[in-house]
């Protein structure tokens, strides 16, 4: 009598290892706001969530799209007087939604033309007036002056930070928001008080373009080690690499304005 020959096991891939949480990143309307490389901001974080560890999502939110659910980040960037005009009505319907994600201490990071209307309004150069949606205490005036070069500021959060500026808009700051900086190199909000941005909870507001954050990891890591703090109640970092922001940093604080 043969016996009958078990058949042998194929072997199994091993298993992934389990990674530390998923953070989903919402960039806001990068049809229309997206000039001077701000979409590198975007990049930037989803490949630093990766060195840390975590799985990125990213995700987009357009005019007339449904706003998606369980969103750790925001980031949006520059535009045109054109395409704030173009934005500014499904932002206001959005306008109750990003307040309260901001006052529940979601982190943020919105650049110029969302810099202004994340403010209470921009006063167009030609008189219009866009309305913003009142998370940030600031106001903003279109003027005939270009504010435009490369910047150096100082922060007691995030160090030197570095970018470009381009921008007739000028910001001047309420009590109910800090500077983001002093700036040591170039104009910043406006041409008058040498401020750089804006801070208040978790939203980092500037107008530098360049992308921002490829210069400024730290600014990276910040929206990263906050919206991991605040989902999963604790941050494990990893190991990024920062070769290349070295480099573009130093290259950056040797240009001149």
């Amino acid at each position: 009598m043969t016996s009958e020959v078990q058949p042998t096991p194929e072997a199994q891939p091993e298993s992934p290892q389990p990674g530390k949480g998923t953070l989903r990143v919402l960039q806001l309307y990068p049809r229309e706001m997206n000039i001077y490389g701000d979409w590198g901001n975007a990049l930037v974080l989803q490949q630093r969530i990766k060195w840390h560890g975590y799985t990125p999502e990213l995700l987009e939110y357009n005019v007339g799209d449904d706003f998606p659910d369980n969103i750790d980040i925001v980031v949006g960037g520059g535009g045109q007087d054109s395409g704030q005009l173009v934005i500014q009505d499904d932002l206001q319907a959005r306008a109750e939604h990003l307040r309260e994600l901001a006052d529940g201490g979601a982190p943020m990071l919105v650049i110029c033309g969302l810099y202004q209307l994340f403010g209470k309004f921009f006063k167009t150069s030609a008189g219009p007036i866009i309305p913003g949606i009142g998370i940030l205490d600031v106001e903003t005036h279109g003027t005939d002056e270009r504010l435009i070069g490369n910047v150096i500021m100082k922060s007691t959060e995030f160090g030197d930070i570095l970018g470009y500026e381009n921008h007739s808009g000028q910001t001047t700051l309420g009590p109910g928001v800090e500077p983001l900086g002093t700036v040591t190199k170039g104009a910043g909000n406006n041409s008058k008080d040498g401020h750089e941005g804006a801070r208040y909870n978790n939203v980092v507001a500037s107008y530098l373009h360049g992308s921002l954050l490829p210069k400024n990891p730290a600014i990276a890591d910040f929206l990263i080690r906050t919206a991991a703090e605040r989902k999963y109640g604790t941050f494990v970092p990893g190991k990024p690499d920062d070769d290349y922001a070295r480099l573009a940093r130093e290259h950056a604080a040797r240009r001149p304005r």
